[in-house]
């Protein structure tokens, strides 16, 4: 069969709620729910906004560096909470002429953000702050407010992750794996968000509980200095994490290598095909992929057996992998001439 240079199908999964995994049966877990993940960043936004007022009273109160940057933190958080709303709102509009793979890439655009919020306004903020008192010293004040708002800031973030973990677990234990590698796996980027920040959180309490303490302690505030910078750095790794995962998923990511391996054996098992010498997998929104494949089918096969074979290729594939929106399937030559070593990703 000659290569014919256009796909024989093109198979349009209309998305509603962009729930569904695309990893079907064989591991690499997606979003699971768009309702879920909006009610935990909506939970974590209310609670951060709370809490930032309250360090930042108590940080005013103390005079602690470590309690305004904790402030810094939870009004950065509180940022992040409002770009992954919108977040998750822009990126479940349906396709549209202009945008016709939909709006799902514009989730990890915000989502990116978000992290950039984190960055410049928590580990900012904090880094100044720290060195600040370290450099000039501070004036010591009551540290019984500043415990309260950090007690009652610990309830708080911990509800909110509890929250935010209850998820990932429930979503690690549908796909039989632990949360560590579903957090790793899943493209759903704002649970993601929420889970990470809200542990820096709590450890961030802890940080700035031991600089008071320590300071109170010893009379010297260098140690509410290197408290601030020390959150400050546990913002910077939590920024970079972040940042790192939304900008694959922005430029375009392929699905994991043993979804790309299961795709490329149930098409090469349909009937009247001899081979698929090249698939391509791209992530197009959480939970969302599209699939482009060149396929060499057998020299007997008909137009029409083709066209049969590509309607049982998109069933077969949308069952298995339910987050799967479109498959694109090029009828190629098997002869080793095929242009599939144009777009190698090794670039040989």
């Amino acid at each position: 069969m000659s290569d014919s240079g256009t796909p024989i199908e093109r198979t349009v999964v209309t998305p509603g709620p962009p729930a569904p995994p695309v990893a079907g049966k064989t591991g690499g877990p997606e979003h699971d729910s768009g309702g879920e993940s909006t009610a935990t960043v909506i939970v974590a936004g209310l609670a951060n906004l709370g809490i930032a007022i309250a360090k930042f009273v108590g940080g005013m109160i103390s005079h602690s560096s470590a309690m305004l940057s904790e402030a810094a933190h939870s009004v950065a958080d509180t940022v992040t909470e409002v770009f992954l709303f919108v977040a998750l709102k822009r990126g479940s509009r349906r396709p549209d002429a202009r945008h016709p793979f939909g709006y799902g890439r514009e989730t990890y655009f915000w989502a990116f953000l978000a992290s950039l919020a984190t960055f410049a306004l928590g580990a900012g903020f904090s880094f100044w702050q720290g060195v600040k008192t370290i450099v000039e010293g501070e004036e010591q004040g009551s540290p019984t407010v500043a415990y309260i708002v950090l007690a009652v800031s610990f309830v708080l973030e911990g509800l909110s992750w509890m929250k935010a973990l209850r998820q990932v677990k429930g979503a690690a234990k549908r796909w039989q794996i632990s949360p560590g590698r579903y957090l790793r796996a899943t493209t759903d980027t704002t649970v993601k968000a929420v889970t990470f920040e809200d542990s820096a959180a709590l450890v961030g309490l802890v940080l700035a509980a031991l600089g008071l303490f320590l300071e109170h302690l010893t009379g010297d505030p260098v140690w509410d200095g290197l408290s601030a910078i020390a959150i400050g750095l546990l913002l910077l790794v939590v920024a970079g994490v972040l940042a790192r995962a939304n900008m694959s998923l922005l430029i375009g990511q392929s699905a994991h290598p043993d979804i790309d391996r299961r795709l490329r054996e149930e098409i090469g098992e349909l009937e009247y095909v001899s081979g698929v010498p090249f698939l391509l997998t791209s992530v197009i929104g959480p939970g969302q992929l599209l699939v482009a494949a060149k396929v060499d089918f057998e020299d007997t096969a008909s137009a029409a057996d083709i066209e049969r074979v590509a309607d049982e290729a998109e069933r077969r594939l949308v069952a298995e992998h339910p987050g799967i929106r479109y498959v694109f399937l090029d009828p190629t030559a098997g002869d080793g001439r095929a242009r599939v070593d144009v777009h190698r990703a090794d670039g040989s």
